[in-house]
This record gives C-alpha cells, sequence and structure tokens, in this order.
C-alpha cells in the first residue's frame, strides 16, 4: 500500500554535510506527521526530528542547530538536512510516517522505511 524510499545517505567526513530524502509512494490520503530516526549499533532507536502537517517541528536535543528537517506535502517527502555532522552521528537512518491514511481506509498506521546508512569518519 506505502512504500518509503530513502536516499541520501553515504560517508562524510567530521564537519560535512548530507541531506536524507525520504519520498513515500501508493494510495496516501493523509499524513499526520513525518520524521526521521536512527539507530547506531548497539543503541535503541531514537528519534531525531519530526515534522507535523501544520510544518511544527521538533528536533532531538544532540542535533538542534545542525540538523533541519523539512517537508513537502504535495510530494508525500520529508528531507533532513545535517550539518556538522560528527562521528556520534554515524547510524542508519529510518524515515517514519505518523498515523498515515490510505484511500479506502478509515483507519491510519505507521510506516516505516528499510533505512539509509549514514557514517560520519576521518
Amino acid at each position: 500500500q506505502v512504500q518509503l524510499v530513502e536516499s541520501g545517505g553515504g560517508l562524510v567526513q567530521p564537519g560535512g554535510s548530507l541531506r536524507l530524502s525520504c519520498a513515500a509512494s501508493g494510495s496516501i490520503f493523509k499524513i499526520n506527521a513525518m520524521g526521521w530516526y536512527r539507530q547506531a549499533p548497539g543503541k535503541q532507536r531514537e528519534l531525531v526530528a519530526a515534522i507535523t502537517s501544520g510544518g511544527g517541528t521538533k528536533h532531538a536535543d544532540s542535533v538542534k542547530g545542525r540538523f533541519t528537517i523539512s517537508r513537502d506535502s504535495a510530494k508525500n517527502a520529508v528531507y533532513l538536512q545535517m550539518n556538522s555532522l560528527k562521528p556520534e552521528d554515524t547510524a542508519v537512518y529510518y524515515c517514519k510516517l505518523d498515523n498515515a491514511v490510505v484511500l479506502g481506509s478509515p483507519y491510519g498506521r505507521d510506516y516505516w522505511g528499510k533505512g539509509t546508512l549514514v557514517t560520519v569518519s576521518s
């Protein structure tokens, strides 16, 4: 029904920048919020940033001032601009749709992408 495709990950040196993209496809009627999570080896998945349908944003304290989430509702896409990257930002980054409703369904559910690896290393 709904597929999420993430892109933009890769290897970058400390202090560098990357821009992650996530595009949702399928018969989507409405999306409540979209977000980015990350999971480093041996750690739990954590919220990086989220953006509501109204444009309200939330960023984790660890990325405030360095990462910026944005959204193109017309394209059902969400982006994460990551600047001043640090080695501790190394993780698999996942895109998530919160309470997305597909055409013909009265209920919404969450959807996850498969993830894109970001490695920050010199």
